[in-house]
């Protein structure tokens, strides 16, 4: 499993590998197919339903819900 550094438009690699997880789902995300993640939280995510839950969640535990 690969470890990434996040960044705003791209991102890097710090621990090679062929796979990250989505913060979600768990699922394996292949590299070649990563295409969501968030900077902020350092997180992958396997589509945009995955990033949206994930920006709601993160939300609602910063406004204290």
């Amino acid at each position: 499993m690969a470890v990434l550094e996040y960044g705003a438009a791209d991102f890097a690699v710090v621990r090679p590998g062929q796979f990250v997880l989505c913060a979600v789902s768990g699922e394996r995300i292949d590299l070649q197919d990563l295409k969501y993640w968030s900077a902020e939280f350092q997180e992958a995510y396997r589509g945009a339903a995955e990033a949206t839950q994930a920006y709601l969640r993160h939300r609602a535990v910063a406004a204290g819900a």
